[in-house]
Formats: C-alpha cells, structure tokens, sequence
C-alpha cells in the first residue's frame, strides 16, 4: 500500500505544498494548462536550496491583483474553468473550509463573508493547484497513492500582520482550520509558518499519523518564502507501507451532565435528538448525587464544531443548568463503510446494508447488519429479530471475509 506522508516541520502553504507535489513528479505543463486561464496568473518552477536543502519553489505572479471576493464568486470561477471532476470537488471542499473558518471567525454568514488574502488570484490558484497536482499523481501508475497523511504541523510563533492587524500565530482563520480538520499541531518559532491556505489544503486531503515503519518510493521539497533557522520546506514522501496507523485517529469532545428530575421517556427521546443531531455516540448512566439522590449521567461524544449545539440541545431538552466540555482528546477508530449485500431469509431475498470494520491492513474486525433493516423484515416475516441478525451477519461475514 502507498500513502503521501507531509512532515510540516517547518510549516505549510499552498506554494509550499504544490512545490513538494511537483518534486514528487506532478506534471508542471498539467497544472499550468489549467491554473494559468482560471486564475489570471503566470505560474513559474524552480529549484532552490534552503540551508542546503535542495526543494522547489513554486511562484505564483498575479496579473491583475483582486484583493476580496465573496464565497460565491471564488465558487463561479472554479466551476466555469472545465476542470476534471474530482479537482474541482476537491477544490469546492478547500474553498468551503476556509469559508466556514472566516464565517466563525467574524461572525458573518457567508452570503456576506468577503475572502482577504485567501480570495486573491493567488491563493485560488495555490489550491486548484494543489487540487490538480494530488489528482495527477493519483492516476500515475508510478505515483498513485491510497491515501495521505500528515504529521504534526509546525504553525510558528510571535505575531502576523494581517488586514484586520496584527495578531498571534497562529492567526485566527488558520487556528479555527486546524480545530476543525483535527490536525495536530505545535508552536515552534517567531514567525507564522502555517497559512490558512496551507492548512485548508492539508485538512481536506490528509489524515494525521506518526509512521513507525515504512519504505520510502521517492521524497519532494516545496520551498517555503520564509528565513528561518532550519530549511524552510515542506517534506513530502511517497511512502509504501503494510499500516503505518492501524487505528485512525481524529478530534473529539466529550459532552457531560448530571440530571436527577428527568423521566426515562425524556431520556430516550433526547438520545435519539443527539443521535440525529450529529453526535457520535450518546450514554445514560445512572449515578448518585448527594443526599443519595437517583440521578442519570449523559455523556456525549462529538466532533468539536458540534459540541456547542449539541449542549444547548441537553439544555433545552433536560433543563439543565450547565454542560461540561472536556478538553479536546484524540480518540483512535478503525476504518468503516456501509455495504449493502442482498440477503436470502426464509426463501426471500433482502437487501440489508452492513456495517462493515477493517484495520488498515484489511483484517476484518467486525460485521453488523443494520438494526432498523433487520427489524424491519423480522416485522414482514415473522421470525425473532435475534434470528434476521444472526442470519445476515452469518452471510456477510462469509462473504466479508
């Protein structure tokens, strides 16, 4: 199996990641042919060394500088340049990252959100850039991947002077990218390091890992502008590996509140409310509170740009005076899909979706056919609903296997 690995030791930003790109063997003459005419800039390649590390240095030159745009017209432009389908969903997905950060940040929707330095030709272009040069590479049989991933990220430090003045690092658009893509990262410098651009672009394509072991294919510098005590560079590797990171790993919060007036048929309706709303998981516990009151427990787990809609939910629904956020935790998980496979029970075939765990090698860990289907036909035909389950997963696990 092969995987792109970022090493962001030194930061990141869209040049820099388009540069390491093209190191790696994205076709230069593929991303001009589209960027050039999308964006209305001169793209130019070449190499440099930084504290005496070769790498590329990718410029992107504005031929008519356009300092904002709205959402809606960076959106325009990328749908009307003709570009493969994958890239400009990709591109969409980087551009609405960057849309939702600027939203919390300024508190505006995006129908009137403008786009500062990250709305400029050269930005749009760094990120179809990089849009087009991951696609690239994908479908090169010598350079094709299965997926990327990225250690921790080094945003730097001190103070950024930006439109809305001077601010720390990271500046708030990048900080609020980074919480939401649940990439890790530290502060090591005096100067910013990580872009908005830069972390949009790796927290839409990139998973966070730390490899153990691995077999490096070939190895890409992009050239960063800044000077700084170690090379400034992006490190980019294709790597070949048998499961660098056999359990997944991203961001969560963990929800909890202490109720002692709250009926049973409350608490079922408001696990299904969360469950709807967007929560990972939902518990009921039940617990003492003092004076030996009978009370419940409701811990929920969440990503963190749920968490805060989902507590007004247990506040409105329990009455509850206060709900405690734990601090962000990493919480690692296998892979999962949804696989539907139609099943024959009592002489009728079924179509019953499943749940279906694997580790990053392939081995299968679990296989659970969907409870809502199975109840379902268990209804239609009349045998237990213990029975439907044991008889889809008999199936699926053979054919899973």
């Amino acid at each position: 199996m092969k995987a792109l690995y970022f090493e962001p030791f030194s930061g990141a930003s869209g040049d820099m990641i388009l540069g390491a790109l093209i190191d790696l063997g994205a076709s230069v003459s593929f991303i001009q042919k589209h960027i050039e005419p999308l964006a209305n800039v001169s793209m130019a390649v070449q190499k440099t060394v930084k504290k005496g590390i070769s790498a590329l240095d990718v410029s992107i030159s504005e031929n008519s500088p356009n300092n904002e745009r709205h959402f809606s017209e960076i959106c325009e432009i990328i749908s009307g340049a003709g570009l493969p389908e994958e890239v400009e969903k990709n591109a969409f997905a980087v551009f609405e990252i960057i849309a939702k950060a600027e939203s919390a940040v300024h508190g505006k929707p995006l129908s009137e959100l403008h786009f500062h330095e990250t709305g400029q030709d050269d930005a749009i272009a760094d990120v179809v850039g990089c849009c087009l040069a991951f696609y690239d590479l994908k479908n090169n049989p010598e350079t094709q991947y299965c997926e990327i991933l990225c250690g921790d990220i080094n945003v730097g430090g001190g103070f950024v002077n930006c439109c809305h003045g001077k601010l720390p690092v990271p500046a708030p658009a990048t900080l609020e990218i980074l919480k939401s893509g649940g990439l890790p990262f530290y502060a090591d410098g005096n100067r910013e390091l990580l872009t908005p651009t830069g972390a949009a672009v790796l927290s839409h394509f990139a998973a966070p890992a730390q490899i153990r072991t691995s077999k490096t294919v070939c190895i890409g510098y992009g050239a960063g502008d800044a000077e700084t005590e170690s090379p400034n560079v992006l490190r980019a590797s294709l790597i070949e590996y048998s499961g660098c990171v056999p359990l997944l790993k991203d961001q969560i919060e963990v929800l909890e509140t202490n109720v002692d007036d709250v009926t049973g048929e409350i608490l079922g309706h408001l696990v299904e409310n969360l469950m709807a709303a967007g929560a990972l998981d939902v518990s009921v516990f039940p617990i003492y509170m003092k004076k030996g009151r009978p009370a419940h427990m409701i811990k929920v787990i969440s990503k963190a740009d749920r968490s805060e809609q989902l507590a007004r939910q247990i506040i409105r629904e329990t009455g509850s005076l206060g709900v405690r956020i734990i601090p962000t935790k990493h919480r690692v998980s296998v892979k999962r899909e949804i696989v539907s496979l139609p099943i024959q029970i009592s002489g009728r075939t079924f179509e019953i979706p499943f749940k279906i765990a694997r580790f990053e090698d392939g081995e299968l860990i679990t296989v659970s056919a969907e409870y809502e289907n199975c109840k379902q036909i268990s209804s239609e035909i009349g045998l237990p609903l213990r029975t439907v389950i044991q008889k889809a997963e008999e199936e699926g696990r053979r054919r899973f296997c």
